[in-house]
């Protein structure tokens, strides 16, 4: 059975504020780094054998406190970005129009192919991170790979496993270095292929940690 473990990068300036981030960056606060390394010292010792992180920045920080922890080489995939958000990205969300908020609320309400102008729908997101995740099983045998993404990218990710459409309403809560996992297997009681283990797992933190839109 094929186990990959999925992080949501540590918390941003942006994040803290409040403000849209997308595929433009900020870099991790003191907490987000706390929180980088916190999640590092839960998988350093379960065997990860490769760590693989979006190339943003924020991602590529946490994850180099990860690969450390671990002892492994850092690996870049772009497929693992977070959802691009289009012209509202960089703007705090207090400060949307009525029209900008429905662009914005069209990405968790359940709305088929909605999107921001200029950005993603979860449909695009969703194909390229189940390609990702499914390149993780052309690693060699014994492979125990970590994933290190965003909040939008990794819950479209989980819920799309779980048999949701990738447009679904957002229901799943994945705070700033969440451990999730998903394993590859053939069980008589699951659908064969991937199962999700363990979602938005924050119980190695030592303070909260904010989702998207909390302070």
């Amino acid at each position: 059975m094929l186990q990959v473990y999925l992080v949501r990068h540590g918390e941003t300036e942006w994040n803290a504020l409040r403000r849209i981030q997308g595929q433009t960056d900020s870099a991790l606060t003191a907490k987000g780094e706390r929180q980088a390394q916190q999640v590092a010292d839960r998988v350093k010792s379960i065997g990860i054998t490769h760590v693989i992180s979006s190339d943003l920045g924020r991602t590529r920080q946490t994850a180099g406190f990860i690969a450390d922890a671990c002892g492994c080489e850092l690996t870049l995939d772009p497929r693992l970005r977070e959802l691009s958000m289009g012209v509202l990205e960089m703007r705090d969300i207090a400060t949307l129009t009525r029209q900008e908020e429905q662009w914005r609320k069209q990405l968790v309400d359940g709305t088929p192919e909605g999107r921001i102008p200029e950005g993603e729908s979860m449909t695009e997101l969703a194909a390229r991170m189940q390609a990702a995740l499914d390149d993780c099983r052309n690693l060699p045998d014994g492979s125990r790979p970590l994933l290190v993404s965003h909040g939008m990218a990794l819950g479209c990710l989980i819920s799309t496993v779980l048999g949701l459409p990738a447009y679904a309403e957002r229901r799943l809560r994945l705070r700033n270095c969440s451990l999730s996992r998903m394993d590859y297997q053939e069980s008589p009681w699951l659908a064969s292929g991937w199962v999700v283990e363990t979602a938005g797992d924050t119980s190695h933190l030592d303070m909260p940690a904010l989702d998207e839109l909390q302070r």
